[in-house]
């Protein structure tokens, strides 16, 4: 437990903590609560009225002016933003909707060049995918709202997600297929992975089949063992 210790400053004088020597400033806080005129990411957006480190507040909210002490004046300024702002959002997620509506269950197919493990020669981006789509479409999408955590390397369809606004996001399926000179390769890798599958169905359905058989030839010993008992 831990005891906090006081001392007075003389007869009369006021109590105040051990730690805390006469003439020094109080002990300063850890926090300081501000309303942000900005949003700022993974922080708050603007209007918000929150606490935080006093040093992020000193070094970098308030010189930038992202947000201010809490008074009446700032919070009237930081309401008047965040209505502003939410007009602009608004309209951003309206036209932003405009644009899903035209793509909503799209599929962009591209073609590339693939190896005999099935991997391709390269890579398909977020960039490839945004030139296919606007060329198919003419629509104007930034390659960097295209959600692709990594390039992908192997044929096939995927869902890929489309972020326009903060409140709008579309899905869509990207599908990527053989060139006319890597079909050939694609097919018999195809062809073999059947195969391997193919036979691994049908050997683990003889080893279902034969512990069946292994269990119903115990059941029946067990039964002739329990008659000759009886006997």
């Amino acid at each position: 437990m831990t005891v906090l210790r006081c001392q007075r400053d003389g007869p009369g004088g006021n109590v105040r903590p051990a730690t805390q020597r006469p003439g020094y400033p109080e002990p300063v806080e850890d926090t300081m609560k501000v309303v942000f005129f900005e949003d700022v990411e993974g922080t708050a957006q603007v209007g918000e009225v929150k606490d935080v480190k006093n040093g992020f507040a000193r070094n970098f909210l308030l010189p930038r002016g992202a947000a201010g002490p809490v008074n009446k004046d700032n919070v009237m300024r930081a309401n008047s933003l965040a209505q502003k702002e939410a007009r602009r959002q608004e309209k951003l997620d309206g036209d932003a909707r405009k644009i899903t509506d035209k793509i909503t269950n799209y599929t962009v197919t591209l073609e590339a060049r693939v190896g005999e493990s099935g991997r391709l020669f390269g890579s398909i981006t977020n960039r490839d995918i945004a030139e296919k789509l606007n060329a198919a479409t003419n629509l104007a999408i930034d390659p960097h709202i295209i959600l692709l955590p990594e390039p992908i390397r192997d044929i096939g369809p995927r869902p890929v997600t489309i972020k326009f606004t903060r409140n709008v996001s579309v899905e869509i399926t990207v599908d990527v297929q053989p060139d006319e000179a890597s079909k050939p390769i694609v097919e018999k890798m195809l062809a073999e992975r059947a195969a391997e599958a193919a036979a691994e169905a049908k050997r683990k359905a003889e080893a279902e089949y034969a512990a069946r058989q292994a269990g119903i030839a115990t059941a029946e010993d067990q039964d002739d063992s329990e008659e000759e008992e009886s006997e």
